[in-house]
C-alpha cells in the first residue's frame, strides 16, 4: 500500500479543486480500484505464472503458451491503467502550484481563488478530463482485444513450438480472476461516464454564463466575465473603465449630433430673419425702422 501513497496524496490534493462529480470519481478510484487492487487483486494474480500448468514435460512449452495467452499480465495492465488515469490530475495540481508560486514571487494577491476553475485552469481541467477519458477507453480496448473480452477460461489448448502436440493448459482461480476483471471493467465504464458528465457540466455552465451575459444591464456587465478570468489575465485597464469609455464615446457622439442639429436650426432662423428684413425694407422704403 505504501507504493500507492504518493498517488493517494496527489489525488487528495486535487480533490479540493474538483467539482462534485470529480469528487465522486475520486471516491470510486480509491474504493473500487486502488483498495480492491491492493487488498485482493494482487493476491489473486500473485503466482499466476507458477499456477499456469500444462500437461507436458517438454521444456519451454509452458513458457511459450503462457506468453501467447497472456502477452501482458492482467494485474500489471490494471496497475498501468490506474497510474495512467490518475496522472492527468497532476496537471491541475501543477497549475495551482504555478499560481501559488506566481503570487509568492509578486508578493501580492493575483487571484481571488487560486483553485477556482476559470481562465487557464479551466483549460487545464478540461484537458485532464480528456486525457483520463482517453486512457480509460484505451485500457478497456486493450483488455478486450488482448484477452478476447473479460472471460477467463479454465482450460486453454496450445499447439505452439516447442510443444510436441496440442497440450492442455490450466489457469488457477479462473472464476475469481474473471470477477475482478468485471469489477475493473464496470468501474472503468462508470469513470468514463463521470468524466464525460463532468466535461458537459463545466462547459454548459460556462456557456450559460456567456449566454446570460447578453441579458445583463450595461452597468452590470463590467463586473461579469465570460469565463471568469482571474485578475492576472485581465488587461492593465479594468473592464469597468473600458465600459465607461465606450459609454462616454457614445454620449459624445450623441452630443455632436445635437450640436449639429442646433447649428442648422440657428442658420435657418438667421436666414428667415434676413429675408423678413429685406421684405420689410422694400415695402416701406424709408429710414423708419421696420415693425418687428
Amino acid at each position: 500500500m505504501s507504493n500507492w501513497g504518493f498517488l493517494e496524496n496527489v489525488l487528495s490534493g486535487v480533490n479540493k479543486y474538483s467539482t462534485v462529480i470529480g469528487r465522486i470519481w475520486l471516491s470510486i478510484v480509491f474504493i473500487f480500484r486502488i483498495l480492491v487492487y491492493v487488498a485482493a487483486a494482487e493476491q489473486v494474480w500473485k503466482d499466476e505464472h507458477n499456477d499456469f500448468v500444462c500437461n507436458t514435460q517438454q521444456p519451454g512449452c509452458e513458457n511459450v503458451c503462457f506468453d501467447h495467452f497472456f502477452p501482458i499480465s492482467q494485474i500489471r495492465l490494471w496497475a498501468l491503467q490506474l497510474i495512467m488515469v490518475s496522472t492527468p490530475s497532476l496537471l491541475v495540481a501543477l497549475h495551482v502550484a504555478y499560481r501559488e508560486n506566481r503570487e509568492s514571487r509578486h508578493g501580492k494577491k493575483l487571484y481571488e481563488d487560486k483553485g477556482r476553475i476559470d481562465g487557464g485552469l479551466l483549460c487545464t481541467y478540461i484537458l485532464s478530463l480528456v486525457f483520463k477519458t482517453t486512457f480509460e477507453v484505451g485500457s478497456l480496448l486493450a483488455f478486450y482485444f488482448l484477452y478476447s473480452g473479460f472471460d477467463v477460461p479454465r482450460l486453454l489448448r496450445c499447439s505452439l513450438d516447442p510443444c510436441p502436440n496440442t497440450v492442455d493448459c490450466y489457469i488457477s482461480k479462473a472464476t475469481e480472476k474473471m470477477v475482478f476483471l468485471y469489477i475493473m471493467g464496470c468501474t472503468s465504464i462508470l469513470c468514463i461516464v463521470l468524466n464525460v458528465s463532468e466535461m458537459v457540466y463545466i462547459l454548459s455552465k460556462q456557456c450559460w454564463k456567456c449566454f446570460s451575459k447578453r441579458y445583463i444591464p450595461i452597468e452590470e456587465r463590467a463586473h461579469w466575465h465570460c469565463f471568469e478570468y482571474s485578475s492576472n489575465s485581465l488587461p492593465s485597464r479594468p473592464v469597468s473603465a473600458v465600459s465607461s469609455l465606450s459609454d462616454i464615446s457614445e454620449e459624445v457622439s450623441d452630443l455632436e449630433s445635437s450640436l449639429l442639429a442646433a447649428r442648422r436650426f440657428l442658420r435657418l432662423g438667421y436666414f428667415l430673419q434676413n429675408m423678413k428684413w429685406l421684405l420689410c425694407s422694400s415695402k416701406y422704403r424709408s429710414d423708419s425702422p421696420c415693425p418687428m
